[in-house]
């Protein structure tokens, strides 16, 4: 819930002009999300699954970071989300790629950083591949960052939150316009935050201040600028473990691994930025030319638990708890990334036939720089203990830079007539990469390049849309950089296809709206041994996706739920896999809200939220499994007015019955870990409008 509180009055239609405004309101479903990639067409028009989620509901929901979004939405789940870590997110079943499936403000960025949501507009979610949308993406989706934009009217906010242990956050935002005939806008965010969670060992803080502006030219021609500077400083939580092949008993979700003396928290700092200018090009037609850059800076460090060297298998702990402790420390990262993108989109008419085009390129590059890294053994320590041994900071292992370029070029055509829709479309994307270890050896370099086309038809019936979509996507795999891995540690590997099919039907209005999706994505496998990663087969996921939202008096209810059929295929390296569930992927989530206005008392609302996943793999072989869990959460809002300012209470628990369960069980680097679900947590917020 780190969002600055803006009111939708706020954001009033601009003065007539010829490019399109876009209006934003509280629900979503009129907003035209740019992850989509078809220009002005609503979420709701689309041939493809996308769920575009506003700042408003995210705070009232308690968003505080992008994996907090998997209360809200069943295709979403955890994939290894650490307190002080960067986020990770699946979506279908896949884990989205921190390099390559994440967007701002349309553009690609690095998602291996910490980022705020203080100055977000919308996250915007789109499900399953993303070739038409993206050069290289895992299959599960894609993520779009929206900034917050100037407002047409004086907007002055604050937002005041506390937590238990004494978390404090403080924020402003400020929004306007000045100058003749309002042509500069301005919006201007500020936060700050003492982070003190329940977790032990993990308290940090975190800092952010950004700053929108466009200047409107002429009735035909506005010019957008943002930049955010942003940093994270907060120790991480590294995960349990399986004991030998048993499954324990869900720990105090209190308890932090990385409790050594020396340990030190992992800290982000980044300068993001974009520019875009929008030319009308007469009453049909626009172009649009944007650039942005990306900066970030990484100190990553922990004391790292892994499977010890004295037992026999090194995927989880011992079965009397001990595993071996390393002094992790990578300091200094540098991730660089630039992206320019120009694309024309408009409207022809040929006879019975409506045309809306759009095509463009877009130009990428990323710079990875780091210095040599410390992975050294300490000691043997015991889930049970807290034995303290001495730090080893030696830079004993080489890592590993990279550099990538990339160019798409993308075009698509949508075809109306009568009631029916024809899409089609394509991106062509060249791939150059290159790394090299930090000492001058081991330089690798390809080339590649890829075509993933995409078609869908779509025809309105009645008040609904049924559709039917085909496309692929490509992704991109780096072997971790441990050297376990050898000499291919740190390497890229080459790019590889995956493919989907998807049927939906949608339709309801502002009071009743509801929609069902069935998806079939086939993905080349990879299987990481902790030694080697090598392509094995294929993933399968088919699943069922239903939502629906109502607004019937004092009432507002919301559910989402999705049926999962994930299966592993094809596998040479280990036949026994094929036609089991891969880790870490539920059979089933369930996501509802239900919320009252009371009427005796205006401005008081009260909310439950419950979310349910069902059972998961915790190894290939399925012979263990992680229980399906259920947790409800409980808020109340007070809205009400005082010397003229507009004022929000919110008080918030998570976890209500503070029960414990094991929230999820990824695997990494050939090892098994186990995250336990968050204990119960209460906020209490304040937010002041004028």
């Amino acid at each position: 819930m780190l969002l600055i509180a803006s009111q939708a009055s706020a954001q009033t239609p601009a003065p007539q002009r010829t490019l399109p405004a876009v209006e934003v309101r509280s629900g979503g479903a009129a907003v035209p999300p740019d992850v989509g990639g078809f220009g002005d067409v609503p979420a709701a028009e689309l041939p493809l699954s996308v769920q575009v989620l506003p700042a408003a509901k995210l705070q009232a929901a308690g968003v505080r970071t992008l994996a907090d979004i998997t209360r809200m939405d069943a295709s979403t789940s955890d994939a290894y989300n650490s307190a002080g870590y960067w986020d990770f997110l699946s979506v279908r079943g896949f884990t989205l790629d921190n390099r390559y499936n994440y967007r701002r403000e349309g553009l690609p960025i690095s998602a291996e950083t910490s980022i705020a949501l203080d100055n977000k507009e919308r996250i915007e979610l789109l499900k399953g591949t993303s070739g038409i949308q993206a050069g290289t993406s895992a299959p599960g989706g894609l993520v779009n960052y929206v900034v917050k934009r100037p407002t047409n009217r004086p907007l002055r906010a604050a937002r005041l939150e506390t937590g238990e242990r004494g978390s404090l956050l403080g924020a402003v935002d400020l929004g306007g316009r000045f100058g003749e005939a309002d042509r500069f806008g301005y919006r201007l965010n500020l936060a700050h935050e003492n982070l003190r969670p329940l977790l032990r060992n993990a308290d940090g803080s975190r800092s952010l201040a950004s700053l929108a502006m466009d200047w409107r030219l002429g009735p035909d021609t506005v010019i957008d600028a943002e930049v955010e500077w942003s940093r994270r400083s907060q120790p991480s939580q590294p995960g349990f473990s399986l004991l030998g092949a048993t499954l324990p008993a869900p720990v105090d979700p209190r308890t932090n691994l990385n409790n050594q003396p020396w340990s030190q928290p992992v800290v982000f700092g980044g300068v993001t930025g974009s520019v875009r200018l929008e030319q009308a090009l007469g009453s049909q037609w626009r172009w649009t030319a944007q650039a942005g850059t990306q900066r970030l800076q990484t100190d990553d460090r922990v004391a790292f638990p892994f499977g010890p060297n004295y037992a026999a298998d090194h995927t989880s702990y011992a079965p009397n708890g001990d595993y071996d402790l390393y002094d992790y420390r990578s300091e200094g990262e540098r991730r660089t990334l630039g992206a320019l993108r120009l694309a024309v989109h408009g409207k022809v008419d040929t006879g019975l036939l409506r045309h809306d085009i759009g095509f463009g390129v877009l130009r990428s590059t990323t710079r990875e720089r780091y210095n040599r890294q410390a992975f050294n053994y300490v000691g043997t320590g015991n889930v049970g203990t807290q034995t303290p041994f001495p730090a080893d900071p030696s830079l004993t292992g080489e890592n590993t830079n990279r550099d990538e370029e990339t160019t798409e070029l993308f075009a698509h055509d949508q075809v109306r007539w009568q009631a029916w829709r024809f899409w089609v479309g394509g991106r062509h994307t060249k791939l150059q990469r290159s790394s090299v270890r930090t000492d001058g050896t081991q330089p690798v370099a390809y080339q590649q390049s890829l075509t993933t086309p995409w078609l869908a038809v779509s025809r309105a019936i009645g008040p609904a849309l049924v559709y039917a979509s085909a496309g692929k996507g490509v992704e991109s795999r780096v072997v971790p950089n441990l050297p376990a891995y050898g000499a291919a540690a740190g390497q890229p590997l080459p790019a590889l296809q995956s493919r989907q099919l998807e049927l939906g039907v949608r339709g309801g209005d502002e009071a009743f709206n509801w929609g069902l999706a069935w998806f079939n994505i086939v993905r080349p496998a990879v299987t990481d041994t902790g030694a080697t990663v090598q392509f094995d087969g294929d993933a399968r996921h088919r699943g069922l996706e239903a939502q629906a939202q109502s607004l019937a008096g004092p009432w507002r209810l919301e559910a989402s739920a999705m049926l999962l059929d994930a299966q592993r295929g094809g596998s040479t390296l280990n036949p026994l896999v094929n036609g089991l569930k891969p880790v870490n992927v539920p059979s089933h989530t369930l996501r509802a809200t239900a919320a009252y206005r009371v009427p005796s008392q205006p401005g008081l609302e009260v909310e439950t939220r419950l979310v349910h996943e069902g059972t998961r793999a915790v190894l290939p072989d399925n012979s263990v499994m992680l229980p399906a869990w259920t947790r409800l959460d409980a808020s109340a809002s007070y809205r009400m007015k005082s010397a003229g300012a507009a004022m929000t209470w919110r008080l918030g628990i998570d976890n209500l019955t503070d029960r414990r369960y094991w929230r999820e069980s990824p695997l990494q680097f050939g090892h098994v870990y186990l995250y336990p679900g968050a204990p119960r947590t209460v906020r209490l917020s304040l937010d002041v409008a004028l």
